[in-house]
């Protein structure tokens, strides 16, 4: 042992080295980090279709939200500026098009039931986000997203696609009702809310974006011979496809909804006296315990297994199949739906939660990243704080089959 050669330097330098120092330094989270995060995930992947893609989820949740205003006399205001801000948020913490959509059961229960008003509605709201909040926090949420199979997921997905298009085919044949959610009869077939509208405005929302992105690909430049440019083929061609991708990148969902707000005004100008500009009122409520009971039982018990299969579950799997690139977390998704309703229902807002059909619907329409939502964010805040609840009258007369 004493005539054993001695380490030598090198030896000795290997084994003061740890392994923390070969493996590469861990990205530090900093306010610096965050900000770039955040700017990443809010840049436009594409100028007209981020601003299509944000129409995509408004023909669910104008008909709700007026539906509840009128009946209900929900605060609008109030709404648009919690689901504005909900909006942006989402934008900036997941970079795509999550939606932010009202709770729908709790929202057909109270537009069934005369004694289920604002309070039982906000009280529903809470008390379905503490549950998702509670679900994400503690890690169960995860154990829900391992159980629940696949083809339970894709059966919710086709359920909630095939109840959209019902409601959409029942809005566009007969006139509504929208405060008692009842058809009036058969909608006339000319007039600016008349079928033949509807049917146009259909036809050009598919045109447009029904292929989907093989579609939209099949003008980019497709390369041509010397011969078909000599005999002029080529020349056609290109202005063919030039053509193509000017009608495959129009904003159509965004035509459309201007088109609507130009008829709303022109079916009724005097509702621009009835604009009141400012936000409206805004206050704590108060809720009585006749209200919590009600509020659970025919309110958040009917909602839970709709939150926690479309909202959180559905949502993941659909993220993850549209955004293969990105990580998404039902953990982050169940907790962010919760916070939601945890704040906003205290003032009145209207308890939202994300949605698959919505977000397949802002996908199929051109949003790409959190810019999207955060667009539409943004009109809803800043509608919310310049017109409030007064923006109802506005509403009421935007055509139904638009």
């Amino acid at each position: 042992m004493a005539n054993q050669n001695p380490p030598s330097t090198s030896d000795v330098e290997a084994l003061e080295i740890t392994p923390s120092e070969t493996s590469p330094p861990a990205k530090r989270f900093t306010a610096k980090t965050a900000l770039e995060n955040v700017k990443t995930n809010l840049v436009f992947r594409s100028k007209w279709g981020e601003l299509n893609g944000a129409m995509g989820d408004l023909g669910t949740y104008i008909p709700i939200i007026l539906a509840l205003t009128l009946a209900k006399d929900l605060n609008l205001g109030t709404t648009l500026i919690f689901t504005g801000i909900y909006n942006i948020i989402t934008g900036m913490i997941y970079g795509v098009p999550m939606p932010v959509q009202p709770m729908k059961s709790i929202a057909a229960e109270a537009l069934s039931d005369t004694n289920f008003n604002v309070p039982e509605i906000m009280t529903a709201g809470i008390l379905t986000g503490a549950v998702l909040f509670v679900l994400g926090i503690t890690g169960l949420m995860k154990l829900v997203y391992k159980l629940i199979p696949l083809s339970v997921v894709r059966g919710i997905q086709l359920a909630q696609g095939l109840s959209f298009a019902l409601t959409a085919v029942k809005y566009v044949r007969k006139i509504q009702n929208l405060p008692k959610s009842k058809s009036l009869g058969q909608r006339h077939w000319l007039g600016l809310d008349g079928l033949v509208l509807a049917i146009v405005c259909a036809c050009f929302i598919v045109i447009v974006n029904g292929a989907g992105e093989k579609n939209r690909g099949c003008c980019d430049g497709a390369p041509t011979d010397q011969t078909d440019q000599r005999n002029g083929e080529g020349a056609r061609n290109n202005r063919t496809s030039k053509l193509r991708k000017i009608v495959f990148s129009l904003p159509s969902a965004f035509l459309v909804f201007v088109l609507g707000v130009v008829f709303a005004f022109i079916r009724r100008s005097e509702v621009v006296h009835e604009v009141k500009f400012g936000p409206s009122s805004m206050e704590v409520m108060k809720f009585s315990r006749h209200a919590w009971k009600k509020g659970f039982i025919k309110g958040a018990i009917p909602q839970l297994p709709l939150s926690i299969l479309n909202s959180v579950i559905a949502v993941c799997k659909l993220s993850t199949d549209l955004f293969p690139e990105r990580e998404f977390s039902v953990t982050s998704i169940s907790v962010t739906v919760g916070l939601m309703n945890l704040v906003g229902c205290w003032f009145g807002a209207m308890p939202t939660c994300h949605g698959a059909g919505g977000l397949a619907g802002q996908y199929k329409l051109g949003g790409r990243s959190g810019g999207c939502v955060a667009l539409i964010g943004a009109a809803k805040l800043i509608l919310g704080l310049v017109l409030g609840t007064s923006l109802a009258h506005i509403l009421k007369q935007f055509p139904v089959g638009s």
